[in-house]
């Protein structure tokens, strides 16, 4: 099964739960432009709050604990024989992060609106201000359906198989650093920016030209890739991304904010 589901085929579906996870960093907060107008059924799903523990040495996102997400999904109406449908305002970044976390947590039936709201709306389908109570969900969270990274691994990784970079390329290169206190990458990552993953009305590239784009940075079978970004959000696009076109990835969750909290792990730049 595809993790991508069009507009016209949720909107075909009987029963889903359906997750807003619009969020945008250093942006407004999702939660206002879910009130002004969303897909007919869905629930506000916060990154923040809903699909990472706080901030710390961990990274700006680590992963919830497994009763805290579990209590999370049952608030917002997931349960486990119910297919769940996520999407964000169009590029499907926030999404992946929902889409990657439900399956880390085991859920099996997961899929990500491809386009987001923008394709919904784009589609002529209507939106709604009307919220719903939700009655709660039976999801029972179990860790460790979705491969991860920890930092040795993914150093260990980027020496041995394949390790992608999925940030801007400037910060890659140590240009830039707008978030984290040093700039740079994990020595021997190859960058590969997410942004190229999606056309530029936010739907993903066809399957062959991510796997011929994955192909062309070393992602082969039989070959281990693995990802990681800032947080660990955009790293979870790059590794839906690589679902897509049938290469199975790794996520470092920690990523760079765990990667240089850690003032002995050796940086490279340009």
């Amino acid at each position: 099964m595809s993790p991508l589901i069009s507009p016209e085929e949720l909107a075909a579906i009987g029963d889903a739960a359906i997750l807003d996870v619009r969020w945008r960093l250093g942006g407004p907060p999702g939660a206002e432009a879910y009130r002004e107008g969303h897909i007919p059924g869905a629930v506000f799903c916060d990154l923040n709050a809903d699909l990472a523990a706080p901030a710390g040495p961990a990274g700006r996102h680590p992963l919830p604990a497994p009763e805290a997400f579990q209590e999370a999904m049952r608030r917002l109406g997931v349960s486990e024989g119910r297919p769940v449908v996520v999407y964000d305002e169009a590029d499907s970044t926030a999404a992946a992060r929902a889409w990657w976390t439900l399956r880390y947590f085991g859920h099996g039936d997961v899929r990500v609106l491809d386009g987001g709201l923008r394709a919904w709306t784009r589609a002529g389908l209507a939106l709604t201000k009307d919220e719903g109570a939700v009655p709660p969900g039976d999801f029972t969270a179990r860790p460790g359906g979705m491969p991860v990274l920890d930092a040795d691994q993914a150093a260990a990784l980027a020496s041995d198989g394949v390790l992608l970079d999925a940030r801007a390329a400037e910060r890659y290169r140590g240009e830039v650093e707008p978030l984290d206190p040093v700039a740079g990458h994990v020595p021997g990552a190859i960058s590969a920016p997410t942004f190229e993953n999606v056309e530029p009305g936010g739907r993903f590239h066809a399957r062959e030209f991510l796997r011929e784009r994955f192909n062309s940075l070393g992602a082969v079978e039989g070959v281990p890739v693995g990802a990681y970004c800032g947080s660990g959000v955009t790293a979870a696009h790059e590794v839906l991304a690589l679902e897509i076109a049938g290469l199975p990835a790794a996520l470092y969750v920690g990523s760079w904010s765990n990667w240089v909290a850690d003032p002995g792990r050796p940086v490279a730049t340009g």
